[in-house]
């Protein structure tokens, strides 16, 4: 039944760097703050960005490795990154993702850095790190598909407490720390969905709206969240009504 469906999926695995200790993020003053956030998500610069050779070591280790790794960019705190991985059926996608995140890791070892998975590593006004998980089945990507992302969108509505629950490793005690309802997250008590909403548990992209098809994403998973069990929660919820 699922298998004639056809479930793609794109994660975006937000990650942060941390220097040799794993306390200090990469590249911070020594004492104090950086600057507010602003400048540095997709920033460029050394006075905006760091670690990008430590980036872009990883996206080519993860081509060598035949991994489906799509893109990557800085994020809105400093020393804060996300790569994208997909798009993948399945079950691939938890392969996919679990391998990259291994070679990121090793790789940031050849720098001397450690890499944190923790959905909200330095507490205050900075952006906790996320694990959006990008959906769409064979019929959401045809013609007039929009319809049924709204009726998948209706069901995960329906189960917002057991799919936070699979979100983390914790039940949802780490995303707890996150999904606050600031910093471009929607409350964790509350299921909300919109097109364009970066502030939504689950955002439609806008040209997905304009073309009447294509997949939506669902921004509640947090950056250490286990992807096998992510996209099994999400099967199983809008693939088997489960």
């Amino acid at each position: 039944q699922v298998r004639d469906l056809h479930p793609w999926f794109g994660i975006e695995q937000e990650y942060t760097m941390f220097d040799s200790t794993g306390r200090h993020p990469y590249g911070w003053p020594a004492n104090g703050y950086p600057g507010p956030q602003g400048p540095y998500y997709c920033g460029v610069g050394a006075d905006k960005v760091k670690g990008r050779k430590i980036v872009e070591a990883h996206y080519r280790a993860c081509l060598y490795a035949g991994l489906k790794i799509a893109g990557s960019n800085a994020e809105v705190m400093p020393s804060q990154w996300e790569y994208q991985v997909g798009p993948c059926e399945g079950i691939e996608m938890g392969d996919h993702l679990w391998v990259s995140r291994w070679i990121l890791m090793r790789v940031a070892e050849e720098f001397n850095v450690v890499v944190s998975f923790d959905p909200k590593p330095i507490a205050g006004d900075w952006n906790g790190a996320g694990c959006h998980t990008n959906i769409s089945t064979l019929p959401m990507r045809e013609a007039g598909g929009l319809e049924k992302i709204y009726e998948a969108i209706e069901l995960m509505g329906g189960k917002h407490v057991e799919h936070i629950e699979d979100y983390d490793p914790t039940g949802g005690e780490d995303n707890k720390r996150r999904l606050t309802g600031l910093h471009e997250t929607a409350s964790i008590d509350k299921f909300n969905y919109g097109v364009a909403h970066r502030g939504a548990s689950i955002r439609i992209p806008r040209q997905v709206a304009v073309d009447g098809c294509g997949y939506f994403e669902d921004r509640r998973p947090s950056s250490n969240a286990d992807p096998y069990v992510v996209t099994d929660r999400i099967i199983r919820t809008i693939c088997l009504n489960e």
